[in-house]
């Protein structure tokens, strides 16, 4: 494998007065992912773009970009990482020409104005080049901060929440747009409350609860691994009990005996089949239904049921 091209180790931040935001953090990115860093508010995710961007100082720990010590070589690896932050920060009477044209020579970048056109045309701000930012809906002006974290063609992109406050619409859009980079080479890290956004786009998820990474893995690897597969069955009769035949499906009777719920899959994949099974034995043992619905975890059950088990330990 490849040397990473983010490596955190031991990463911590705590506030004068205050908690500790980041809370020995280890985190490696892998050069061309898109990584999808989710938690609740408050969780740590914006100071941890914020340590590795230069915007918060860390209490402790390592950060290595591009192979370069950024506690030491800050300026060698800044020029490489681009950050669209939550907050829209730029001069407001600005226009958007002017304000994506500044960043790219804010980086040492020579003038390339048919590289301005090009990414403002990519984010459909072209005819919005002249307006100023302030005059601008909240979904044009976050698309003005992809524009300036772009304009230096950065490998490292860092996005913290970037639909946030965009219509489904537009958010589509910036999908496709992320999707894009990914294809050009640039490696992605996004923050977001949308967890349809890591599901649809993510190659690797990370959890972030009070600081700490609770985990870490491939999408796919995480929803099968934690998974679960939720069966309900609508009998056509009630029945009193379960029948001895579906004892070793851990199912449940509901609804004055007309409902049987099944959960099972133990999070390996095998819930499907399982149901298969069960409405095999069903009617094996002559017991009608009239309908079964199935439903797999998404990673946002999943992403749930992670931070409640971590509340409830961190009460104990």
């Amino acid at each position: 494998m490849s040397e990473p091209i983010l490596s955190i180790r031991g990463l911590t931040k705590t506030y004068r007065n205050g908690p500790r935001a980041l809370d020995n953090v280890d985190l490696d990115i892998e050069r061309g992912e898109i990584f999808a860093l989710l938690g609740p508010n408050g969780a740590g995710k914006t100071t941890l773009i914020g340590a590795v961007c230069g915007l918060v100082r860390p209490t402790g720990g390592t950060i290595t970009a591009f192979g370069h010590d950024l506690a030491r070589d800050w300026r060698s690896a800044r020029a490489r990482i681009g950050l669209v932050p939550q907050e829209l920060a730029t001069d407001m009477f600005e226009s958007v020409w002017r304000a994506v044209s500044y960043s790219q020579g804010l980086f040492g970048k020579p003038r390339n104005p048919a590289r301005i056109e090009e990414i403002l045309r990519s984010l459909s701000l072209w005819d919005k080049k002249d307006a100023q930012i302030r005059a601008l809906s909240g979904g044009m002006k976050r698309r003005v901060l992809i524009a300036k974290a772009l304009a230096h063609e950065p490998e490292l992109l860092f996005l913290d929440e970037p639909t946030a406050g965009v219509d489904v619409e537009l958010r589509k859009g910036m999908w496709d747009q992320i999707a894009a980079l990914k294809e050009r080479g640039v490696t992605i890290i996004l923050t977001t409350h949308y967890i349809e956004e890591a599901e649809l786009m993510a190659d690797r998820v990370g959890i972030i609860q009070g600081g700490r990474i609770l985990m870490v893995d491939e999408k796919r690897a995480m929803m099968e691994r934690l998974g679960t597969t939720e069966a309900v069955i609508e009998l056509a009769a009630p029945l009193a009990e379960v029948p001895p035949a579906l004892a070793g499906f851990g199912v449940e009777l509901s609804h004055g005996g007309t409902r049987l719920s099944y959960r099972g899959g133990n999070g390996e994949g095998r819930g499907r089949a399982e149901v298969a099974q069960l409405a095999q034995a069903l009617t094996r043992a002559g017991v009608d239904f009239t309908s079964l619905d199935i439903h797999d975890s998404s990673l946002e059950d999943i992403f749930v049921g992670l931070l409640g088990g971590q509340q409830q330990t961190d009460a104990a």
